[in-house]
This record gives structure tokens, C-alpha cells and sequence, in this order.
């Protein structure tokens, strides 16, 4: 497992006599644990520092107040040249303060000689240039499938033995509830495990929910993305053949990647979908992650800007470094031209900063993230970002054929409740040329607002009436569709 190989490099770098060194995590919880079981293996003592305790041994335990202080607890451990692991929790904001980061060299210089080390655990670094020379950063990878189905049982064993507790799941929602822990942190998981189980003395397949719901509030806090349990299926959508085989040639990729990495084949990097206006493009973004069986993160252009200078960069190194972390995933982002406009001047060059940072992340990116970008409007997407290689592929959706409209008044029907057979597809399909699927289901949704109103059964006659009544867009927006599907011609591959 990757934290095997975490705790493996670590000793390795302490036997070393590397005397600085960097974990890079935002669980510091699960840092201090592994780092704990690694002391022992070297048995060597254990330290830890934070700015409420001061530094406390694993024996004791006992907070030191004369050691509240960052340079206190250096000038001790200075003074007792004690051998030993010395993790400081999240120290690595304050060390742009000159003194006490020559107070940190100084302090680590001598286990250059002797064993151990000094830590400073955390997921905000600042390295000041006195330091680079001496510091080592190894990154804490996120837990894994294993070690979140150790703690479900873990859990459930702690909590049978004091309570009534019975584990309800199958395998494949055993599953499901592990997927979706991903990405959250051992502690946070625990929590919402061992919260589930008390409230119903049982861990169910509702529970998975639950779990979502959790999730979904942690993961929102943070105001750069949305988690989104994803219900809609590619067989939710009807036409985009073209798309859908080249989906269905990956989805092998998702499901055996240590086979699909043997065969010389990488995790995808993503698809950038353009064309008409609601003809699809976001429900596909959902559906794939559906039939790949991949948590879905929504990414908002609009909650990326700030008006501060070089936050909006922090926004999104945040958003990325989410979605690093709950990795394999798909990142949805919806209507991209908004995020990275070309011509941005007015901006004070925000956008082309954020732009740059963003390629530089699809090529360089470590987690398998499946990027699903969306655009409508193509006069406003930078060149760069339309340049093959930024994306695997990029995808023209235009609007749906007779067959396809009438495939999609059949599915918002059954939606519905209503039996598609009751009515005649064909002359529907006939009556809505030019329209997209968002506005074939609306037209759907006001034929049925009027047979309710009219205490009527829903028929052919209402429904092509709707249609009558409506102006789609490929005739109020006929020639931007129509510049749209020239650009298009030349440089994308259809979906359809």
C-alpha cells in the first residue's frame, strides 16, 4: 500500500540522518499515528509539539507550558541533544519568521550526527532559502480503499462490543460506502462512521447516504467545489453514440488500472465538450461518472475569483489539490470560457494567471483526475486551452437528430410516469426539429402543468402545441449556432 511505501522512505530518510524534514499532509492526526509506530520501529522516542500543548513525549503526555512557544520548545530540545522523532504540527506557516527558522536549522543540524529527526507536519509550508539546503518534503499519500474498509471494521468491532450494532451491507454497498469515503481525511471518516452506526445501532445501505450528505458538507466548506452523488446513467441520454464508444474503450481503464498501466496505458486526462446550448453536455459529465463508477466534483468558476491578489491562484491550487486527493475522479467544469476568458485585460491579468496554472496542471497533475470541461460560448475559450494535447480529446455536441428527439421525448416521459407508447414519437420528433433536449423536456414539463390544470390526460395534440408555442434556439440564436458548428468542423470530433 502507499502508506507502506510512505513509512518505508520515511525510515529510510531518518536512517539517513536527513535531520529536517517536511510531511506534507492535512491529516495530522494520521501523520502523528504513522509516525508514532515509526519511532517505535527505531526505537527511538517521540515528540510532538502544537501550539496548545507544547511539547509532549508518547509516554507521558503531559502538555509543558514552558514550551508553548515554537523557539522554547527548539531551545529544549537544543539543550538536551536528546536522540529521538521531534514532529512539530503544523509549524510550517510560521516559517517565514527569519529567527525562528534559523532557530529550526540550528536545532536539526545536529542530527545530522545522531539518530532521529525533526519533523514539521502540516499542508501549509512556507521554505525559507536558509532551509532549502537542509529540508526533505515527502508527501503523505491519502488512505486507502484498504485502510478505509479497516477502520469500517474497526469501528464496527469497537462499537459491537459496547452496543448493539448490526453490519447490514452487502459487498457491492460495502463498496459503494468505501468509494465514497475518499478524500476525506481517517479522523473525518471516523466520525461520520461512527456517527451513522449510533444513530440506528446499524451500519445499512441508507447509511451511504449519509455518508454523501457528510461528505458533501466537508468537502463545500472549503467553497471551491461541489460533490455530487451522481444518479444519471449514459442509457439517461439519448443519441451521442460517438462520445459513448469512446467512453466505453476507457471505462476497462477505471476498472483494472494496475492491467491497464502493465499494457503501457495512462489514466486519461479528460474531454472538453463544446456545442449548443442544452444539448447535453453536463448530464454527460454526470453519466460517465455514473458508468465509471468514479465520485463526481463539481468545479465553479465563479467561486474561484477573489479579489486579493494571488488568492484566486490559492482557490484554485486548493480545488485541484481536493480533487488530487479523492483521486480516481471525474472534475466537472461547467461552462469553462467563464473561468479562463480569453482577452481578460480587465482583470489585472487574473485570468491568464489561473489559466497558465491550469495547464501547467493538466500536464503535470498526479492523482487520476478525468477532467469533463463544458463551453458554449467559443469566442470567449483561450487558443492554449483548445490545443491538442490539453485534453484527450475534444467533442462537438450539436443538436439531436429526428431519431435521437425522439428517444429523448421517450426517456422524460418515462420520467414522468407516463408510457411512451401513449403518445405518437414520431410526429413529436417531427414537430421539435431544431430543438435541444433541454427544451424537448421542457416542452414536456408545460404539456403536463396544462393537463393537470385541465384534469386531462396527457396526449400527442398538448404536446405539440407546447412545441408550437416554443422559439428554440437554434432559430433565436441561428447565427451563432451556425459560426459555432463552422469552428467546430475543422477542429473537434462529433458527439452525435
Amino acid at each position: 500500500m502507499a502508506k507502506d511505501v510512505f513509512v518505508r522512505d520515511l525510515e529510510l530518510l531518518i536512517r539517513a540522518r536527513h535531520a529536517l524534514i517536511f510531511v506534507d499532509t492535512d491529516d495530522k492526526d494520521r501523520a502523528e499515528s504513522l509516525l508514532k509506530s515509526l519511532a517505535e520501529t527505531l526505537r527511538l522516542p517521540y515528540f510532538s509539539w502544537t501550539r496548545t500543548k507544547g511539547l509532549r513525549d508518547i509516554v507521558r503526555q503531559v502538555p509543558d507550558p514552558d514550551t508553548l512557544s515554537a523557539a522554547a520548545a527548539l531551545r529544549q530540545i537544543e539543550q538536551t541533544t536528546r536522540p529521538g522523532i521531534y514532529n512539530f504540527r503544523g509549524l510550517g506557516s510560521d516559517l517565514d519568521d527569519r529567527v525562528l527558522a534559523t532557530q529550526l536549522r540550528d536545532t536539526a543540524t545536529p542530527f545530522m550526527r545522531q539518530d532521529g529527526a525533526i519533523i514539521v507536519s502540516g499542508d501549509e509550508f512556507v521554505t525559507p532559502s536558509l532551509l532549502r539546503s537542509l529540508v526533505t518534503t515527502v508527501k503523505l499519500p491519502a488512505p486507502s480503499e484498504r485502510e478505509y474498509r479497516d477502520l469500517v471494521q474497526h469501528i464496527y468491532r469497537d462499537l459491537s462490543e459496547r452496543m448493539h450494532v448490526e453490519l447490514r451491507l452487502t459487498k457491492k454497498e460495502l463498496n459503494q460506502l468505501v468509494a465514497n469515503l475518499r478524500g476525506l481525511t481517517m479522523l473525518e471518516a471516523e466520525k461520520i462512521l461512527t456517527k451513522t452506526m449510533v444513530e440506528d445501532n446499524q451500519l445499512g445501505p441508507n447509511d451511504i447516504r449519509r455518508v454523501i450528505d457528510a461528505k458533501k458538507q466537508i468537502l463545500e466548506r472549503e467553497g471551491v467545489l461541489e460533490y455530487y452523488p451522481v444518479e444519471e446513467t449514459l442509457s439517461d441520454i439519448a443519441g451521442l453514440n460517438g462520445l459513448k464508444r469512446w467512453l466505453a474503450k476507457r471505462r476497462a481503464i477505471i476498472a483494472e488500472p494496475q492491467r491497464a498501466a502493465e499494457f503501457g496505458l495512462s489514466f486519461p486526462k479528460g474531454i472538453l465538450l463544446v456545442g449548443v446550448q442544452g444539448a447535453g453536455k453536463s448530464l454527460c459529465a454526470k453519466a460517465v461518472a455514473m458508468d465509471w463508477g468514479l465520485p463526481l466534483l463539481k468545479m465553479d468558476p465563479a467561486g474561484l475569483y477573489n479579489k486579493y491578489i494571488g488568492e484566486s491562484e490559492k482557490n484554485f491550487a486548493r480545488a485541484t489539490a481536493v480533487a488530487e486527493k479523492m483521486a480516481p475522479v471525474v472534475l466537472w467544469i461547467d461552462e469553462i470560457e467563464k473561468a479562463f476568458a480569453s482577452g481578460g485585460s480587465t482583470d489585472g491579468g487574473v485570468s491568464v494567471r489561473v489559466l497558465g496554472t491550469f495547464l501547467s496542471w493538466l500536464q503535470e497533475r498526479k492523482g487520476d483526475v478525468f477532467v469533463i470541461a463544458t463551453a458554449n460560448n467559443i469566442d470567449r475559450l483561450p487558443p492554449e486551452l483548445v490545443r491538442k494535447g490539453r485534453f484527450d480529446e475534444i467533442f462537438f455536441v450539436d443538436l439531436p437528430s429526428a431519431e435521437v428527439r425522439r428517444d429523448i421525448f421517450a426517456i422524460h416521459l418515462k420520467k414522468r410516469n407516463r408510457a411512451p407508447q401513449d403518445v405518437d414519437l414520431d410526429a413529436l420528433a417531427a414537430a421539435s426539429d431544431g430543438f435541444s433536449g433541454a427544451e424537448i423536456e421542457q416542452a414536456v414539463v408545460s404539456a403536463l402543468y396544462t393537463a393537470f390544470a385541465d384534469g386531462a390526460p396527457l396526449t400527442t395534440e398538448l404536446l405539440s402545441a407546447e412545441l408550437a408555442q416554443t422559439k428554440p434556439l437554434s432559430v433565436t440564436m441561428r447565427e451563432s449556432i451556425d459560426t459555432l458548428r463552422t469552428w467546430a468542423r475543422e477542429r473537434t470530433v462529433s458527439a452525435n
